[in-house]
């Protein structure tokens, strides 16, 4: 993967076009899982296996790259402890933290609209 350095040019923070470095970190923490892992990391601290069991459904692929992910763009922090085997850790960081809380006014929007969803999709489908 390619990453575009930030400029310090207007166009760095502009999601409307398509080699903006916004645009990148919005595609990153804009996808499903990682918004998952942000709402389960919450306020505690989770190791691996405990996150895994907190975002049903995401293999331990898909995982391990949301991490990294999340973890290269300074949301998550990543602990080891020298213990055999190694223990790992994960915990949000400020700016996780601070993205969590729009993650949560999302996780809200959507149990508060899920039925008048519901209805639409199957007016729509019908």
């Amino acid at each position: 993967m390619v990453t575009k350095q930030l400029s310090g040019l207007p166009e760095d923070a502009d999601l409307t076009r398509a080699d903006s470095l916004a645009r990148e970190i919005f595609s990153d923490v804009a996808n499903k899982w990682a918004l998952l892992i942000i709402e389960a990391l919450g306020e505690s601290t989770l190791r691996f296996g405990e996150l895994r069991v907190e975002v049903e459904g995401i293999s331990h692929k898909m995982l391990t790259q949301n991490l990294r992910m999340l973890e290269r763009n300074g949301l998550v922090e990543r602990t080891v402890y020298p213990t055999v085997p190694p223990r790992v850790e994960y915990t949000l960081l400020e700016s996780g933290q601070a993205l969590r809380e729009t993650v949560h006014v999302m996780c809200d929007w959507t149990q508060r609209y899920l039925r008048h969803i519901e209805t639409s999709r199957r007016s729509f489908d019908a």
